[in-house]
């Protein structure tokens, strides 16, 4: 946790071009996606919280924790309340990076856009992810020269005018939705196992070997994903899709990488941060319960508080 990383200050002066180029471009009107100077040092951990201006009793806070593998951090976190028009757009991502962290990058640069610059999203929101999902995967695949291999997981979240949530996601990053003390999972986990007859019908198989968890070609323990050119014929990229309407019942939402999933159920998870109002007090405190229960994965979660 106290130690310089090297890709510390190389992703900081990336993040800061990003973060310049899309101001410069109107994209980050109210933007919490990063907070550029909390990379350069000695934290490990990235943190930064944001709040509705429609509703000013909606916040969001996001923290992020490298874990004890030895690769780079492959989380990615987008967190924004955007304005268009007379509405307001709640844009809350999760982006889990195996053996890439260009792919979750991109994602996190281009995918929300996409699924905005759909024709149809206002009218119906959950084609038009759909549609966006896809054509995000696609232009992966065609820059997998430049992107390289690998790929990422993905949970998304659109809440509309602090009305409606839109949850979207493939692989095994989660969001959960607390409700009268009831933690409700609204993303799918795809497993393997789960869609063996899929991607067996594709021609691929889910086996044990090598390793303990089952993997598609004995490679990925994700049945669906962006990227991964190599196995994309065994795999899907098509989202899950689930609309849920925010009432005065509904507490909070949990977006999360498997980091947290690994150790803790979604009951437990909710329980542990229900008490606590602030929105990034409540990520920060998540993601160390977690660590506390033994995960040794990278850790990435975002709270939206809805009071």
């Amino acid at each position: 946790m106290g130690h310089v990383h090297p890709w510390s200050l190389r992703q900081t002066r990336w993040e800061f071009h990003l973060l310049y180029k899309a101001r410069a471009e109107g994209l980050l009107e109210t933007a919490s996606t990063f907070t550029v100077g909390e990379r350069v040092g000695l934290s490990s951990s990235d943190t930064g919280k944001g709040k509705s201006k429609m509703s000013k009793h909606i916040t969001h806070g996001y923290h992020m924790v490298e874990g004890k593998s030895h690769h780079t951090m492959e989380d990615y976190v987008f967190a924004q309340f955007k304005q268009v028009d007379d509405n307001e757009l709640g844009l809350f991502a999760i982006f889990d990076g195996h053996l890439s962290h260009e792919i979750p990058d991109y994602l996190r640069s281009h995918l929300f856009n996409n699924i905005l610059n759909e024709p149809n999203f206002w009218v119906e929101p959950e084609s038009a992810i759909r549609r966006a999902y896809r054509i995000t995967d696609s232009t992966i695949l065609d820059k997998a020269t430049d992107l390289g291999k690998g790929g990422s997981t993905a949970v998304t979240a659109i809440l509309i005018n602090g009305q409606k949530l839109v949850v979207a996601n493939v692989g095994d990053s989660r969001a959960v939705i607390f409700k009268n003390g009831v933690a409700k999972q609204l993303s799918i986990d795809h497993e393997p196992v789960r869609e063996r007859k899929i991607i067996e019908d594709r021609g691929g198989f889910v086996s044990n070997f090598p390793g303990d968890v089952p993997r598609v070609d004995g490679q990925l323990a994700v049945a669906r994903a962006f990227g991964d050119k190599s196995l994309k014929m065994h795999l899907s990229s098509e989202p899950d899709v689930v609309v849920e309407l925010i009432d005065d019942d509904t507490e909070f939402l949990i977006l999360a990488s498997d980091g947290v999933w690994k150790v803790l159920s979604n009951q437990e998870a909710a329980d542990c941060i229900k008490n606590i109002k602030d929105a990034r007090s409540a990520a920060k405190h998540l993601n160390e319960h977690a660590l506390a229960k033994g995960s040794t994965d990278d850790i990435s979660c975002v709270i939206v508080r809805f009071q």
